[in-house]
């Protein structure tokens, strides 16, 4: 059931779905079945943008806490979408936290002005889709027999990113290289406490084809984070370390690079200037996900033409997908050259 609220020239809408995985997913911390999600719309003169909030547990969010932030949100006082820096501006000062329910409203609002100006935004933002980086596809935590047959039913990718951060990690990587021998990124989830093991392993896997080693050890093993980065013969990079861009000055120096996630960072607006700030610091830029439909997926695509490394498969691992947007085709994203975000309802839905 969706929720109407009428501010002024906006109506902004809502209601709460429940994604369903695949596969059970499990990382360093934790397992699930599935990811609540808020779903938004905002209309302005009848043209409606499309969001989305993801809400992974562990994150601190959820869909009760969304819906709150979303029944506080008022945007009467303005007379435009085009007050884009003014408005997004107003949601976040809203409330310190909130994240993912401010990317709803940032995604939905970024859908919106594209379609006013019936343009695609990567476009809008003078990008060129063929520069997309191939995106990854993630294994999860799990038995041989599973690892095997998740990364079989990959085989168009032609990068793999494996959940470690437990006493199974050469077993992962092993039952991997058994099958396929593409690129692997290795994310730890903070799972490593040790930096000596973290540098032994960073290199025991450097020769074993990962490319890049990401959230290695807890955000707040700082100098042992800095320490590893400094030795590691593969870049790290900083994932629950890095949440907006006002985090970045502080990691340069600490991980070779950055992951940007828009349910982290409020939306298209703020990951946009994450991206470009950590380049310019000679920064590495990876564009990741949460378990997310195509409507959040798409819309953080629109960046990927700027990354090193893309990792958007989220729309991929759940069954019950409400839009389409972005495909995926032997790993590579394919961006349509439709307005806004470029995503449409797969159907009705109530």
């Amino acid at each position: 059931m969706w929720h109407s609220k009428k501010m002024g020239k906006f109506t902004l809408r809502f209601r709460p779905y429940t994604l369903e995985l695949r596969h059970v997913f499990t990382v360093a911390s934790f397992s699930r079945s599935t990811t609540p999600v808020i779903l938004t719309e905002l209309e302005y003169e009848g043209v409606i943008g499309y969001g989305e909030a993801s809400m992974p547990p562990y994150l601190g969010e959820s869909q009760d806490s969304v819906i709150q932030f979303l029944n506080k949100v008022d945007l009467s006082a303005f007379s435009s979408p085009w007050q884009t820096a003014e408005l997004l501006h107003y949601v976040d000062q809203l409330e310190e936290r909130n994240t993912a329910a401010k990317a709803a409203i940032d995604i939905a609002l970024h859908d919106l002005l594209g379609k006013l100006l019936n343009q695609p935004f990567y476009k809008i933002w003078g990008f060129h889709p063929n520069r997309i980086p191939p995106t990854s596809f993630t294994i999860g935590i799990d038995t041989e027999e599973m690892v095997r047959k998740k990364v079989e039913e990959a085989s168009t990718f032609k990068m793999l990113k494996v959940k470690l951060g437990l006493e199974t990690d050469k077993m992962m990587i092993d039952t991997i290289r058994s099958v396929s021998n593409v690129p692997l990124c290795a994310d730890v989830n903070q799972g490593w406490k040790d930096k000596h093991h973290a540098l032994e392993m960073a290199h025991w896997l450097n020769e074993r084809g990962v490319v890049f080693l990401e959230q290695p050890m807890p955000k707040e093993m700082m100098e042992e984070n800095a320490w590893l980065t400094e030795r590691s013969p593969i870049p790290t990079i900083a994932d629950e370390a890095c949440q907006r861009l006002h985090d970045i000055p502080g990691l340069h120096g600490v991980y070779s690079g950055i992951n940007i996630k828009l349910m982290k960072c409020t939306g298209m607006r703020e990951a946009k200037k994450m991206a470009e700030f950590a380049t310019t610091l000679g920064m590495k830029v990876m564009l990741g996900c949460m378990t997310e439909t195509s409507c959040a997926i798409t819309a953080a695509a629109q960046l990927a033409p700027i990354v090193d490394w893309a990792d958007l498969d989220g729309a991929l691992l759940i069954s019950n997908d409400l839009y389409k947007g972005m495909e995926v085709m032997n790993g590579q994203c394919l961006l349509k050259d439709a307005p806004g975000i470029g995503i449409i309802p797969r159907a009705q839905h109530n």
